[in-house]
């Protein structure tokens, strides 16, 4: 009895007349005796494919809290590829600081699976371009159309935004100031540019002094400067969301040190969702990233390019939140 007769009867396949049932009968009563149990492993390999999806975050430490922000991302990236039949890889490179700590080929052993999904604010762009150019299909959780061939999908920030300002513009606010980190991340970039169009369309000022930007909000975004604009004429702040969150945990802790309450003495929003370790006193207004949704919309991306399809997911919107920290300016006084 040849391998090859043995290994079809333990796939399961079936061959026509050219295995019969004897043989079949001898083959697993044979396996029975032995204690054989498939290896999922020598399939995949068998097959060329492992049916496994890897995920490499480019933050510091691959999030494990429920709370944190990318937790949500992951919940709809495993939930889409168990409906598909995929296992997940965590390949944990950004445990020690990310990939580029780790030396020029620190994204190689993404390769272990049939293709991956990135995520995190700043990724590198030699590595992703390296194993692009090879042909390996990787999606990345976020806009990034800066690096040439690599797939994304990602949240629609730039009407989101817009929307916020709509709000805000709604209420009567006449000067708005956007608080922001000091990079060119395009998840910032798209916040940046929603809230300008806003300002644009609402026919307000989108002057260089509607943007605040710092690279340490914390030091830069103090009670005094905060002072210096109401007394200026602003009467709204919006600050963006980050995985660090520290442009909102800045503007929030600058009001309170002066003294101010929203929206009794101004109007705060925030482009995403507060930190959940920052306690307010309300909700913010804003709006919610669908983060589930973006996850599982990536899990259908890359097992799209794992099959050799061609395929694209649309920008996901984002929903407004009315929230509790905005509403009419305060009355100047007479």
């Amino acid at each position: 009895m040849s391998q090859a007769t043995v290994s079809l009867v333990l796939a399961g396949k079936k061959q026509g007349a050219a295995i019969s049932d004897e043989t079949r009968r001898k083959v697993l009563e044979a396996a029975r005796a032995l204690g054989y149990v498939p290896d999922p492993a020598a399939r995949r390999l068998a097959a060329a494919r492992n049916d496994l999806l890897g995920v490499f975050s480019f933050t510091a430490t691959f999030p494990t809290d429920v709370q944190h922000s990318y937790y949500p991302f992951l919940v709809g990236v495993e939930q889409e590829a168990a409906a598909r039949g995929y296992d997940l890889v965590l390949f944990t490179g950004s445990s020690s600081g990310g990939a580029g700590a780790a030396g020029p080929d620190a994204l190689g052993r993404v390769r272990l699976a049939d293709g991956c999904l990135f995520l995190g604010r700043h990724a590198p762009a030699a590595e992703l371009g390296r194993l692009v150019g090879d042909g390996f299909p990787a999606v990345h959780i976020g806009r990034r159309d800066e690096l040439e061939g690599l797939a994304w999908v990602g949240a629609d920030y730039v009407s989101a935004a817009a929307d916020v300002v709509a709000h805000l513009a709604g209420l009567g606010h006449r000067r708005i100031v956007l608080v922001r980190e000091d990079d060119e991340a395009p998840a910032s970039t798209d916040r940046e540019s929603g809230f300008l169009a806003g300002l644009g369309k609402a026919g307000l000022d989108a002057g260089e002094s509607a943007v605040f930007r710092s690279a340490d909000p914390a030091a830069d975004l103090t009670a005094a400067r905060l002072r210096d604009w109401i007394a200026d004429g602003v009467t709204a702040f919006v600050a963006e969301e980050t995985d660090t969150g520290s442009a909102w945990r800045a503007l929030h802790g600058a009001v309170r040190e002066a003294g101010y309450e929203a929206p009794r003495d101004l109007s705060l929003a925030l482009l995403g969702s507060p930190p959940p370790d920052l306690p307010a006193a309300h909700v913010p207004t804003g709006f919610d990233v669908p983060r589930p949704e973006l996850g599982a919309a990536a899990v259908r991306l890359l097992a799209a390019l794992v099959a050799g399809e061609k395929a694209g997911e649309p920008l996901v919107p984002c929903t407004f939140r009315p929230g509790e920290t905005s509403g009419p300016p305060p009355a100047a006084p007479s």
